[in-house]
């Protein structure tokens, strides 16, 4: 269900210690990425609270990333093995809500590896574009 033109909207939450100094390192590297994502840096992948994650979906987003330290490489020790917890749980919250869990990605990206996040982006971006714009999440939103 391709959608031509369709640029999905990508909500990135990147580890300061790790990923976010990969996407750093991509742009300083001048590795072409799709410009549909925002990233948002975050001390740790573990900081992300699920209640981010709804928000992200609740105003719009087509797809959210999270991105943190190679599990055994976190700054704060265990924060990304709570993370993948965390996600594991998240998908199946996304289930019940009627949410697609396949617009959540969770990678590991360390510092050094600014074309694993080129990559990660464009082939998340594909696999959005695939899928087509995200109407579900009109049912999550507030009326005020």
């Amino acid at each position: 269900m391709m959608q031509e033109g369709f640029e999905p909207k990508i909500i990135a939450f990147c580890c300061n210690w790790c990923s976010y100094a990969g996407a750093d390192l991509a742009g300083t590297g001048r590795l072409k990425y799709p410009e549909n994502i925002r990233i948002i840096r975050v001390p740790c992948s573990s900081r992300v609270d699920v209640s981010l994650i709804l928000r992200a979906f609740q105003n719009g987003a087509d797809g959210v990333m999270i991105a943190g330290c190679h599990p055994g490489d976190c700054h704060y020790d265990t924060g990304n093995y709570h993370t993948r917890k965390r996600m594991v749980l998240l998908r199946s919250l996304m289930e019940f809500m009627g949410l697609d869990p396949e617009r959540l990605l969770v990678k590991w990206i360390s510092g050094n590896e600014g074309d694993r996040f080129k990559i990660t982006v464009e082939e998340f971006t594909q696999r959005l574009k695939q899928m087509g714009v995200y109407d579900k999440v009109r049912d999550l939103r507030c009326s005020r």
